[in-house]
């Protein structure tokens, strides 16, 4: 009599269900680690852009441009779907900034300036951990990025750089 190999079912069904089990595991990481990276390249192109833009700025005035603020950010409200940047707001046209990157973004972009020693236009969020800014010694701005990666508005996300420390930090990062 010749015995016959193969698998049973029973070790193809605990095969199959470890192999579920994996991907219900990875595919969630996986879509995370996207939003993230997307973002990230984003928020890197534009603070570079807008980075430039405020320093020559204020080389040629004296001052950094009129303050924005932490709830008016460009293009509006973020959402998980790109949105135009153009037309460029007064502000941003003002500036002279130029876009170097997609015209069409995730997130929301702003500028909050102060003068040297006071920190009255400092928002809630810049405020807070973990970007826990402070006002400098000297005439100071940053940069605020508000993200909707998930399309859940429940939690967004939050990208701030400033002219005391150029990285860009990160709150809900990919959300």
């Amino acid at each position: 009599m010749r015995r016959q190999a193969g698998f049973t079912l029973l070790e193809l069904m605990v095969t199959v269900a470890i192999i579920a089990i994996l991907a219900g595991v990875a595919v969630p990481s996986f879509f995370s680690s996207s939003r993230k990276a997307k973002a990230a390249s984003e928020v890197g192109t534009m603070f570079s852009d807008l980075r430039t833009r405020m320093d020559q700025y204020a080389l040629e005035n004296g001052q950094y441009p009129a303050t924005g603020t932490e709830g008016a950010t460009w293009p509006g409200t973020p959402t998980a779907q790109k949105q135009s940047l153009l037309p460029l707001p007064a502000s941003w046209t003002a500036l002279k900034v130029r876009i170097s990157g997609d015209t069409e973004v995730y997130c929301g972009y702003t500028w909050v300036t102060g003068v040297a020693g006071s920190g009255a236009n400092i928002g809630a969020i810049a405020a807070a951990a973990p970007f826990s800014f402070t006002a400098p010694s000297t005439n100071w701005y940053y940069l605020f990025a508000h993200c909707d990666m998930d399309g859940d508005n429940t939690l967004d996300s939050y990208y701030f750089s400033s002219s005391v420390d150029t990285k860009i930090k990160t709150k809900n990062e990919g959300h």
